[in-house]
């Protein structure tokens, strides 16, 4: 029998229950042993994450220990060396940027072994960071052996930055299609929208924009937001200083087991976000998981947006509220349209986007790590 390949993947993205359906598809693939590590919890502008306990169906998950919960720069496992001396692993897949002290930190954890070493990266703008996240990065661009990067914008950065290293462009997660289904929306039968957007309440998310363009939109139209983040309250405001709070609903962010179900109350989904001087959209998961479950979409022309929806919904000119009323108005008043984009999304999710053509070209990258070398 083949050895398998032993791999160690460390990822605070998947405290969340539903991120780990990729880990499921990955050890489809009999010839890989893997290990995941996770923090007991993860804190970021939606409050508390606390890992989402599951039965684990062919890996092994490690709750570990995190130091500087809440930092995207400086968090780290203090425990992984010695969980990697336990472990013996082919490959550690480090899911972080290669900035973070996490990545830095076990790079160096890593030394001693023979295992191969890869980071993930979002990247889309080129950006120069202080000491000493700059000398991570570059510290852990000569020293890694691989990249995976989330989009081809974000290997462009990195090609920019002088990595010439073996890399490959794969998204961090798709999509489990069978839990983001397709479903008969009674909502669609009437010619009302049901308007729904589901993420951080931050700036760069642009959710002003989308309650601006509610002013523009008939009566029977309603806005439904989920999420939580430092622009809650001024958004609670705006929707009264406009007078439409009858009409539109901020509620807390939701467990992601409530997600998919959470998508077929919306007859459309939009993502209105903006370009700021150090953030563009990376790429925009709940684009396909709306996609996925045969929900309509609208997005704006920034960063990766554009490329995720494709010919499967409308892109607007990021910033510009009418632009956007435009779009929702076509699909106000047109049931057949949004017939249309809901089956288009999801072809477009099952050609590009579910979490097994992810899994499998990840453990393809794995492989030839190992076998290569």
């Amino acid at each position: 029998m083949a050895k398998k390949t032993k791999v160690v993947l460390l990822s605070k993205a998947c405290v969340t229950r539903i991120y780990r359906s990729k880990l499921d598809e990955i050890v489809k693939h009999s010839d890989v042993d893997l290990t995941v590590i996770v923090p007991p919890e993860w804190k970021d502008e939606r409050g508390q994450l606390p890992f989402e306990a599951t039965e684990t169906k062919g890996y092994d998950i490690l709750v570990e220990p995190i130091a500087f919960n809440g930092s995207y720069h400086c968090h780290f496992y203090p425990r992984l060396r010695r969980r990697l001396y336990e472990i013996d692993p082919d490959v550690l897949h480090i899911d972080e940027e290669p900035y973070n002290f996490a990545t830095g930190h076990a790079m160096w954890a890593a030394r001693g072994h023979r295992c191969k070493t890869l980071f993930f990266s979002w990247q889309n703008i080129n950006k120069h960071y202080p000491w000493p996240f700059s000398a991570i990065e570059s510290s852990v661009m000569r020293q890694v052996d691989a990249a995976i990067f989330g989009s081809i914008s974000a290997s462009k950065v990195f090609e920019d930055k002088g990595y010439r290293g073996i890399s490959e462009v794969i998204p961090q997660f798709g999509v489990d299609t069978e839990v983001y289904r397709m479903q008969t929306n009674v909502q669609q039968i009437g010619s009302s929208l049901n308007i729904g957007f589901v993420g951080r309440l931050v700036y760069e998310k642009g959710v002003d924009l989308l309650i601006h363009a509610m002013t523009r939109m008939p009566k029977d139209v309603r806005l439904n937001v989920y999420g939580s983040g430092p622009e809650l309250s001024a958004l609670r405001d705006l929707t009264e200083s406009l007078q439409i709070q009858d009409r539109v609903l901020i509620a807390p962010w939701m467990a992601s087991d409530k997600i998919p179900s959470l998508l077929h109350t919306f007859d459309v989904l939009v993502l209105p976000s903006r370009t700021t001087a150090g953030w563009k959209e990376q790429f925009g998961r709940v684009l396909i998981e709306a996609m996925s479950s045969g929900v309509p979409v609208i997005g704006s022309s920034c960063g990766e947006i554009p490329y995720v929806i494709g010919d499967a919904g409308f892109v607007f000119d990021e910033n510009d509220s009418f632009a956007l009323a435009e779009a929702l108005m076509r699909l106000y008043s047109d049931i057949s349209l949004r017939s249309q984009f809901a089956q288009k999304g999801r072809k477009r999710v099952l050609t590009h986007f579910t979490q097994a053509s992810v899994a499998s070209r990840t453990v393809d990258l794995y492989k030839s790590l190992v076998h290569n070398s």
